[in-house]
């Protein structure tokens, strides 16, 4: 009847307690207070108070929630799954472990990391019995143990390590923490590891078969664990020295040690459930306490999830504008450089056609000063020298004795008027004056042949056709022009000119057999006068095209439209 009191005064205590913390809850507490809160939920798991660490650790991780600090939420399901711990609630205590652990290593703190992996290595050695899983997480605390050179804590992990490896009789992999354990134990070590180190020792001396000494240090761990308080301890040093007594063939003494471990062990599981028992009155209120702590963190992920929702939205909307940005930039860059280049494009036609509006009118001066000369030369000087010529030979026919100076004079005179004609027709081919285009560039291919080159000259057209007279002259030194390259750089032995008439348009071509050159040296043919002819075909409306191929001959085509 006292028990029941006890434990409804118990219920009601807490959810007095419950109600407070809950309007409390209301009020966002600083970092400092949280702090507060949370060593005194510790203070009170280790006084063994597991209902006010409970509760208090409970606030103070809403707390820590609120205020986002990780460092603060995982000292709360630290404290929280510890006390599952004490209370023989492995599976609880496994699961607020693993919550902590998420947010301990969002942190910095090695030393809380490293209460985090010890615990869990002591959960799933102890309690489950994976001691794979154990191990590891015994050695990754030992790793953070070495970095923050806590030597008590690597003293109590090695310990841990060679229990485990001891367990499962892997004695190679566990001998060298127990070698360090022996050598360390009088400096880091305390009553509460001396039972346990002195099991271990006779644990491996049995393994390797010494009798003497498994039997001193399995009688010593238990002396010693009758005199202090590790229970726990002088528990599993009865059952390991049964198991030891029971190899050596000694059955009596062996099932007496057997007995003592099921005795103590009796008493612990008895003492558990008592504290089970009087920990905010039953199981109910800590299942009742898992689901506020659930609740606490189902929340908190929902607002995180909206928030990462939010925030995904968000840096979608602002990649979609950089990019939209980013498209305008490029756009622009592109748009200014497209007007920069046909700005510089239409100055560069701009100064081509101003060059080539200069190559034409110097052309076309030559062309006039040419017919000029060649007009005066063949009317006037020819005449003056074809008028002496015929004086002298009158006088010489009406004298019959003549000097040698006449004779002379007469020769001078005729060879002067042979050379000016010469010239005459070099400047502007009596030919091209009289008989038209087709019989002046039929003449001047065959004069043009020699030994070393054959000029053929092929025409579908009526060599007797005439064209407008300045269209016939630009035409005929155009091919001359390129006649005369082909002479002085083509090397070719043969040449042909053809030409042909279409669509009102007269069509011509020029090729050799000569040495050619890369299209990509074009530019080299430039001091051929290839400008001054290109200028002259853009001037008539034409079109201009240049094919060659190294060593194997030039096809230069022409397509002029024709002006009659």
């Amino acid at each position: 009847m006292h028990q029941i009191r006890f434990r409804i005064l118990i219920i009601f205590l807490f959810l007095i307690y419950f109600s407070q913390t809950s309007l409390a809850q209301n009020k966002t507490l600083s970092q400092k207070e949280t702090t507060k809160l949370i060593k005194d939920a510790r203070a009170n798991r280790i006084n063994g108070d597991y209902e006010n660490s409970l509760l208090k650790s409970r606030v103070a991780l809403e707390q820590a929630i609120k205020n986002k600090d990780n460092s603060l939420i995982a000292n709360c399901y630290l404290i929280i799954a510890s006390n599952f711990d004490e209370l023989t609630e492995p599976l609880k205590a496994l699961y607020y472990y693993n919550i902590g652990l998420y947010y301990v290593n969002k942190t910095n703190d090695n030393t809380l990391k490293n209460q985090f992996y010890n615990n869990l290595g002591n959960i799933y050695c102890f309690d489950k019995k994976q001691y794979d899983k154990g191990i590891f997480y015994y050695k990754k605390s030992l790793q953070l143990s070495q970095t923050v050179l806590d030597r008590k804590q690597i003293f109590l992990t090695k310990l841990n390590i060679t229990w485990a490896y001891f367990d499962i009789e892997k004695f190679a992999e566990g001998l060298t923490y127990l070698r360090y354990i022996n050598k360390y134990q009088s400096i880091d070590g305390n009553d509460s590891t001396i039972v346990a180190l002195n099991m271990l020792n006779g644990m491996y001396y049995s393994f390797i078969n010494n009798i003497e000494k498994a039997t001193f240090y399995f009688e010593k761990a238990i002396k010693l664990g009758t005199i202090g308080n590790e229970k726990s301890d002088l528990s599993y040093s009865y059952l390991e020295y049964s198991k030891f007594l029971n190899k050596i063939n000694r059955p009596k003494k062996a099932y007496e040690n057997l007995m003592l471990y099921y005795k103590i062990t009796n008493e612990l599981n008895i003492e558990e459930k008592l504290t089970k028992a009087n920990v905010i009155g039953v199981n109910l209120e800590i299942d009742h306490y898992k689901r506020e702590i659930d609740k606490i963190e189902t929340t908190y992920k929902i607002k995180q999830n909206k928030l990462i929702q939010e925030q995904s939205k968000n840096k979608k909307i602002a990649i979609i504008v950089l990019f939209l940005l980013l498209c305008v930039i490029i756009f622009f860059y592109f748009f200014v450089q497209n007007i920069r280049l046909k700005q510089k494009n239409r100055l560069k036609d701009i100064r081509s056609k101003i060059q080539e509006n200069i190559i034409n009118a110097s052309i076309d001066g030559q062309e006039l000063e040419r017919k000029k000369i060649a007009s005066f030369l063949h009317d006037n000087i020819s005449s003056l020298l074809s008028s002496a010529g015929l004086h002298l030979n009158v006088f010489t026919s009406i004298n019959k004795a003549q000097p040698e100076e006449i004779n002379k004079t007469k020769e001078i005179l005729e060879e002067a008027h042979n050379q000016i004609r010469n010239l005459s027709h070099e400047l502007m081919p009596t030919l091209l004056v009289r008989f038209g285009l087709l019989y002046a560039l039929e003449d001047l291919c065959e004069k043009t042949s020699n030994s070393r080159i054959k000029i053929n000259f092929n025409s579908s057209i009526s060599i007797k056709k005439r064209y407008n007279e300045d269209f016939e002259m630009k035409l005929y030194f155009i091919i001359a022009e390129l006649l005369n390259n082909i002479i002085k750089h083509s090397g070719a032995t043969t040449a042909d000119v053809t030409i042909k008439e279409m669509e009102n348009k007269l069509f011509v071509v020029v090729s050799d057999n000569g040495n050619g050159f890369m299209d990509s040296k074009l530019e080299v043919t430039e001091g051929f006068g290839i400008n001054q002819i290109r200028a002259r075909i853009n001037n008539m409306k034409g079109e201009f095209i240049i094919n060659s191929t190294l060593n194997k001959g030039t096809v230069v085509s022409l397509k002029i439209p024709i002006v009659y």
